[in-house]
């Protein structure tokens, strides 16, 4: 019963934002950030985040996207290895995913959008106040450092 359950589940389940897929970075003099999310399978995306300056780390996270008990995509964001937090997805397209937690402290929202061949992340509040941005090229290409 159980195993019937879940794999309704995963049939009905949200599409996934494809577009993540793949690595993407920002650099700025000696500060850069780098992104990367494996293509879906099995109903999961897995990402890991970086950043540093030079040759020093200074932050690191990882990711998840996948659906939640009730069959909600939702992203869980753990930094620096700490418990995840979730995410559930409030409004997604072709080219655009975000997601939202009123609870959390900061950031209460996450918003990816593919933008010709970069990507946009920008986390803020609920209301679009304190927000942060990253503007990524696909890692590797001539435009990405």
């Amino acid at each position: 019963m159980l195993i019937t359950m879940i794999a309704a589940l995963a049939s009905a389940a949200e599409p996934m934002p494809e577009f993540l897929n793949g690595c993407w970075e920002k650099a700025e003099g000696s500060r850069w950030t780098e992104e990367c999310w494996m293509e879906p399978r099995a109903q999961v995306m897995l990402g890991a985040t970086r950043e540093g300056d030079g040759d020093r780390l200074t932050m690191w996270e990882f990711a998840r996207i996948a659906p939640d008990a009730q069959g909600r995509l939702t992203f869980y964001a753990s930094p620096r290895g700490a418990p995840a937090s979730a995410f559930p997805r409030t409004s997604s397209g072709k080219n655009h995913v975000e997601f939202a937690s009123p609870a959390h402290d900061y950031p209460q929202r996450i918003r990816y959008e593919r933008k010709g061949d970069g990507l946009e992340a920008t986390i803020s509040l609920l209301d679009g106040s304190k927000a942060v941005r990253w503007s990524y090229r696909r890692k590797g290409s001539s435009t990405g450092r």
